[in-house]
């Protein structure tokens, strides 16, 4: 099965220390044992824009949709036979001290 972790800001977490930051590490580890198939960090959310189309209208505004104090600051693809396997590789990411992470599992689309 496929995962889609998010990767998020948290201000409730613990200072982030980037000396104790091993996320190359982490990277590397599961690149190799295959539980990673893709990730990435992304720009900060000052520089994202949120489309919505309403009555046929496209609106792009600045930032992120919501207000919120948690904010993704990446993304990776992780593969895993259950989602408890999921989140046993998520929770040696540095971000689940740092930060949070979001799990969810691919909806598997079957077309008709």
């Amino acid at each position: 099965m496929q995962f889609l972790m998010l990767v998020c800001t948290d201000p409730t977490a613990e200072p982030y220390v980037a000396s104790e930051d091993n996320i190359a590490e982490w990277v590397e580890r599961n690149d190799a044992a295959g539980t990673r198939k893709l990730g990435e960090r992304l720009v900060g959310a000052a520089k994202a824009k949120t489309v919505r189309v309403r009555n046929g209208s496209t609106s792009v505004t600045d930032g992120p949709f919501a207000e919120l104090g948690e904010l993704i600051a990446g993304f990776d693809i992780l593969v895993a036979d259950t989602l408890e396997e999921a989140i046993a590789i998520a929770a040696d990411h540095p971000m689940a001290r740092f930060g949070q992470l979001e799990i969810r599992a691919f909806d598997p689309f079957e077309s008709a």
